[in-house]
């Protein structure tokens, strides 16, 4: 299987980070594991990519971020973690009902739906 980078990313970051974000709260790292391990390693997405949309989405209201606290056992600088909302499911439910439309006319087109 090839990797999946950016250019083809583009567009479907938010949708892919709130869909990791729907099974449970996360940090920047474990959102980032979550997607490559659902992708069996195939996405390559970059911090660099991710915390961007991270700010964009809590300023959106589709996820909320809490630093945890500072007398965490963890060694190491705090994290932020992120929620999802309920701005943010309703945004997700959108998201895969349009990305279903988008897969069915391009399959069309292509003569791969079925």
């Amino acid at each position: 299987m090839s990797q999946i980078t950016g250019d083809a990313l583009r567009g479907h970051l938010e949708t892919l980070v709130l869909s990791a974000l729907e099974k449970g709260d996360a940090h920047g790292f474990e959102i980032l594991k979550r997607l490559r391990d659902a992708a069996s390693g195939a996405l390559q997405l970059k911090e660099g990519s991710l915390y961007p949309a991270l700010y964009r989405m809590e300023s959106s209201g589709w996820i909320k971020g809490a630093w945890e606290a500072s007398d965490s056992t963890r060694r190491g600088p705090r994290r932020r973690t992120y929620r999802l909302t309920a701005k943010g499911r309703r945004r997700l439910d959108e998201a895969r009902g349009e990305f279903k439309q988008f897969v069915a006319v391009i399959g069309t087109i292509l003569g791969i739906a079925s």
